[in-house]
């Protein structure tokens, strides 16, 4: 009965998630759902790619939270509109929250539109939110047996973002080990090493997502 039911919330939040992929399509704009375990480092990551991506391309952003707006308080502060859904307990956003809090962004101004998800490396996994892809983030703090504890949202996600790379030093996070459980989760994860600190590797990512964007504004494919 519990299989049934969770059967039926998923195949209802499919079908919205179709109808913002549609709005999106229609709108060209590229949609990255973010997701993680708190405290990886998304916002910050979110912060130093924004500041790398404008004045070029058109950014909004949705912040999802269990309580407090703290985190859309740091987007908006970088003069994009942002908005906050806080979940009240729920440890995802879904496609319904995200076709409510459309209304709130300009998005035919919008190139790209960034949605920070819920920390939690479980049940964002099965939501579809009508993005065209997840890109999962780890940090070195977190230890290297992440892929091989949660392998649905790296079979899923196609970028890895390792993060807070300044800290490897210091930890006994096995870059290589981290690697290769992910790509053997999924061989076609393109990843990334970055320090938001250092600003190691955030040109590499955020030109990667420049070029991204601009491809899919002019129809081209989402190929890596």
């Amino acid at each position: 009965m519990e299989l049934k039911v969770l059967s039926n919330i998923l195949k209802a939040n499919e079908a919205i998630a179709v109808e913002n992929r549609q709005l999106f399509a229609r709108e060209k704009i590229l949609v990255l759902n973010v997701i993680s375990s708190p405290g990886s480092g998304k916002t910050s990551i979110l912060e130093r790619t924004i500041a790398h991506l404008l004045p070029e391309c058109r950014l909004g952003v949705i912040e999802g939270d269990i309580q407090t707006s703290k985190d859309a308080e740091r987007i908006h502060a970088l003069g994009v509109p942002v908005v906050q859904i806080n979940t009240q307990g729920g440890c995802h956003l879904d496609a319904n929250m995200i076709k409510m809090a459309l209304p709130d962004l300009p998005l035919k101004e919008l190139e790209c539109l960034i949605i920070e998800n819920v920390g939690n490396l479980v049940c964002p996994a099965d939501y579809q939110l009508g993005e065209d892809m997840k890109i999962v983030v780890l940090s070195v703090t977190e230890g290297d047996d992440k892929p091989s504890k949660y392998p649905a949202i790296f079979h899923e996600s196609q970028v890895l973002i390792i993060n807070k790379m300044d800290l490897l030093p210091f930890t006994d996070f096995n870059l290589a080990r981290a690697k290769e459980a992910a790509l053997q989760i999924n061989p076609h994860l393109l990843i990334f090493e970055l320090s938001c600190k250092s600003g190691q590797g955030v040109d590499s990512w955020a030109s990667w997502l420049k070029s991204k964007i601009k491809r899919h504004r002019l129809g081209g494919n989402m190929g890596q």
